[in-house]
């Protein structure tokens, strides 16, 4: 693996269609995405210390409303 990835990125594959692949990304790489019949609808975030401790949190939206929003979280400690 550390060949392959040792030749990433590599800026003539990034290069080519930038100027219409970009676009795409930017738009469906963002945290949160809004567009019509696409869009995030859970986030996550995992946080873990350096004790074990866990906590997990995510939200869900609800009957695909953007301003409807369910959060729940869960802590818990990894056993050893």
């Amino acid at each position: 693996f550390t060949t392959f990835f040792s030749q990433l990125p590599d800026p003539a594959i990034e290069d080519q269609g930038k100027d219409y692949i970009r676009p795409i990304l930017n738009k469906y790489a963002a945290l949160c995405v809004r567009c019509p019949d696409y869009g995030t609808r859970t986030n996550t975030v995992v946080l873990i210390d350096s004790e074990g401790h866990v906590t997990f949190t995510e939200r869900n939206m609800i009957n695909a409303d953007v301003n409807q929003w369910k959060t729940s979280t869960y802590e818990f400690k990894l056993h050893s």
